[in-house]
């Protein structure tokens, strides 16, 4: 509904600006139905889809920390395994 408004002023504001004497209005009104438009984007797409990257940055980062934190009790764990090996080898 934000879209359609923004088309109609965005198509009014061209037709005042041809016209020389109403350019004065139909400029502002062309930059208002471009936030409008801007607008109806945010309230249309979710913020996964506006920003891909931002999330990526985010996901990436949890899924990092996760990983080291599995890496480090992994490591604990197997600590004694070297020593283990060592022995029935001999």
């Amino acid at each position: 509904m934000l879209w359609i408004l923004a088309g109609v002023l965005g198509l009014l504001g061209v037709v005042l600006s041809v016209t020389v004497i109403l350019a004065p209005v139909g400029i502002p009104l062309l930059m208002l139905a471009k936030k409008l438009f801007g607008y109806s984007m945010v309230v249309l797409m979710p913020n996964k889809v506006r920003h891909p990257v931002k999330h990526a940055e985010k996901s990436t980062k949890t899924g990092s920390k996760r990983m080291l934190k599995k890496s480090r009790s992994m490591a604990e764990k197997g600590k004694g395994y070297g020593r283990k090996a060592r022995k029935s080898l001999v």
